[in-house]
């Protein structure tokens, strides 16, 4: 027999961790090691715990899933996060996956789908739910707006990114969140046709959106 899969779950709701954690301790093939109810606390638990599997929320009070996972990747913590949560736009997926998550579902999901899901996670395989996976697939499909003029929005942002801001100062100065700061980014390299946020600074100064250097 293999050791049983060690769970991480994380969600601002306790009745939701309460529910997850007895959903598991059902099933011999999991352990639920420990419960974390923002980002910072995952991060912290994550790193005492070493988990196998974490299950991510992301809308949390505190630090959201996105920066967590994002920092959980800085560290090189080696546990796989899925994303769990009610959210499926291409503001909340695009940067969950981009920050490093290995698989996104939604809570609606049947029991025996998470569980595979899961299993699917701990084995470094990627698992979407389907309306994640035809959303990802349709922008795939579509070409990106190179030419298009930035948004008054995706301007802001260029803007506080060129005079030295972070997503997280972005963020605070525009009461947005990181993930739509970071969605915003993509949205100006692809407009831009840059890689990176120096090379979309010095774009934005050439086409006079920044005025001169």
């Amino acid at each position: 027999m293999t050791d049983p899969i060690k769970l991480l779950i994380v969600d601002d709701h306790p009745v939701v961790r309460d529910g997850l954690s007895s959903m598991f301790a059902r099933d011999p093939e999991f352990t639920v090691v420990g419960e974390a109810g923002d980002g910072a606390e995952a991060v912290r638990a994550a790193e005492a715990l070493a988990p196998d599997v974490i299950l991510m929320d992301l809308r949390m009070a505190g630090m959201d899933g996105v920066t967590a996972i994002g920092e959980l990747t800085r560290r090189g913590i080696p546990a796989r996060v899925l994303v769990l949560t009610t959210y499926d736009t291409d503001s909340h997926v695009l940067p969950a996956i981009e920050a490093g998550a290995t698989g996104y579902l939604l809570k609606d999901a049947p029991r025996d789908e998470l569980l595979r899901a899961v299993r699917s996670a701990a084995r470094g395989e990627v698992t979407l739910a389907p309306a994640v996976a035809a959303r990802l697939m349709s922008r795939l499909r579509t070409p990106a707006p190179t030419t298009g003029p930035l948004s008054p929005r995706e301007l802001e942002v260029l803007r506080l990114v060129a005079a030295g801001n972070n997503n997280r100062e972005a963020a605070a100065k525009l009461f947005i969140t990181e993930a739509t700061v970071k969605t915003h980014l993509i949205n100006v390299y692809a407009k831009l046709d840059v890689n990176d946020r120096a090379a979309a600074v010095a774009e934005g100064y050439n086409r006079g959106l920044l005025g001169r250097q």
